[in-house]
């Protein structure tokens, strides 16, 4: 027998543990973009409950992916930005995204299929 393989071993592991969630990639993407106030998050990404963005916010701040910036102003207000380390991800998964836009279809309708 083999040694076995964990998910680590291609790199793709760690990556995918720190998108893992619906949303992630969308959020990270939109905050390369620059940086958004949370609402403003919650306005472009409507389908997302507001427990849902706060919970991938705080996993992706904890990972370092991106920054959570308060503004001690009245009313106090708070940006969210993209890291070094979420750009990097962010332009790693570019070509995982290009490739979905080609693909999705396809897929959707063997999915329909099955």
């Amino acid at each position: 027998m083999g040694k076995k393989v964990k998910p680590e071993s291609c790199g793709l592991g760690p990556a995918f543990e720190v998108i893992a969630g619906k949303w992630k990639g969308l959020l990270l993407w939109l905050l390369h973009l620059q940086p958004r106030r949370f609402g403003e998050l919650k306005r472009l990404v409507p389908d997302v409950s507001e427990k849902m963005l706060i919970q991938h916010l705080r996993e992706m701040e904890a990972d370092g992916l991106i920054r959570r910036e308060v503004f001690h102003e009245m009313p106090p207000r708070v940006e969210y930005s993209a890291t070094e380390l979420g750009i990097s991800l962010d332009n790693a998964l570019e070509p995982l995204a290009n490739w979905g836009k080609k693909h999705g279809a396809e897929i959707a309708a063997r999915r329909s299929e099955a």
